[in-house]
């Protein structure tokens, strides 16, 4: 398979089956439908599925709602409650249960700001434990929070701030909040990815760091993702698949144009288009113009999921109490 740039594991899967014509080897999925969000959980199983997927091994579930960008607040409560279950089912956490919330992106840039701003929003315990020296209790979990900035602001990998946070405060278990990128604009502030196999900071526009993994920080590590870019390549490279498909319902069947349209490989298309851009906007991502309004409802769904997940004496009635 050629390289589109997608985070999302659902998107990995469609374009082997778009190139092959068949379900990825190593794979399992199943689906969950409801009235307004369907639940998507990719299974990679062995090496040949992390060789085609390009992931790791491990559980990537996607929750798709198509209506999030306009969701009025029973819809917000709804998919907190979605993200809950799938979370706390992916953690298996308990009562005494030490967790680490890390909100990943730069807070200066609003696409990636979805880590930074759910960080503000979740509730934070960790102190109250420690000044009442409490393993437990009946109400709320232990957690803390942090959002390490970027290396362009720091001078320093992500990973090895949070290696050294990992190191001094020894939680039992990551979640990481990030920004991701898309394969299709319509899954962009519609999808949310859980998945239970870390994180790479940055690998959404082509960053390559230093991984939040388990291996790394020796501590599970359960990512959280909202796509909130498109690769402008892979959105021509759709555009121009529309105008063909248009062309070729127009064209004569058996005809030379015809002919020429049908002989254009996908690979060969999307090739020419980096090739076009490149020299002119290399590198270039594309986010919807009201980024601001969706990253602040995307916070307070993921921050009310987290809580809702983590906290065992808070459920929905509680958590937008705490918004702040």
């Amino acid at each position: 398979m050629f390289n589109i740039r997608t985070d999302l594991a659902v998107e990995s899967r469609e374009i082997y089956r778009e190139a092959y014509k068949r379900e990825v080897p190593g794979v399992d999925v199943e689906t969950e439908e409801s009235e307004n969000c369907s639940v998507t959980r990719v299974k990679i199983i062995d090496e040949s599925g992390e060789r085609e997927m390009g992931k790791p091994k491990g559980m990537y579930i996607t929750i798709d709602v198509p209506k999030l960008k306009n969701a009025d607040q029973d819809l917000k409560d709804e998919i907190s409650q979605v993200l809950a279950k799938e979370l706390k089912a992916l953690c298996k956490n308990n009562e005494n249960t030490k967790t680490l919330i890390v909100g990943l992106g730069n807070w200066n840039v609003t696409p990636d700001a979805l880590g930074p701003k759910v960080v503000e929003r979740v509730l934070v315990t960790r102190q109250y434990f420690l000044a009442y020296k409490k393993d437990s209790d009946d109400t709320v979990a232990n957690v803390s929070a942090i959002s390490p900035g970027v290396m362009g602001l720091t001078g320093i990998e992500t990973s090895e701030i949070v290696k050294g946070v990992v190191e001094k405060t020894k939680p039992d278990l990551i979640i990481a909040v990030d920004a991701l990128a898309a394969r299709r604009m319509e899954r962009v502030s519609t999808t949310i990815q859980i998945s239970d196999t870390g994180i790479s900071p940055g690998s959404g526009i082509g960053n390559k760091r230093i991984g939040l993994t388990k291996d790394y920080l020796g501590v599970p590590v359960v990512a959280i993702g909202v796509p909130t870019v498109v690769d402008a390549a892979t959105m021509v490279n759709d555009t121009m698949d529309l105008i063909i498909g248009s062309m070729k319902n127009q064209a004569e069947i058996g005809s030379e144009f015809y002919s020429v349209l049908e002989q254009i490989s996908t690979e060969e298309k999307y090739s020419l288009i980096r090739e076009v851009l490149e020299p002119f906007m290399p590198n270039v991502v594309v986010t919807p113009k009201e980024i601001d309004i969706i990253i602040d409802d995307l916070s307070i769904i993921i921050a009310n999921g987290i809580n809702m997940a983590l906290h065992h004496g808070i459920d929905l009635k509680d958590v937008n109490r705490y918004i702040r």
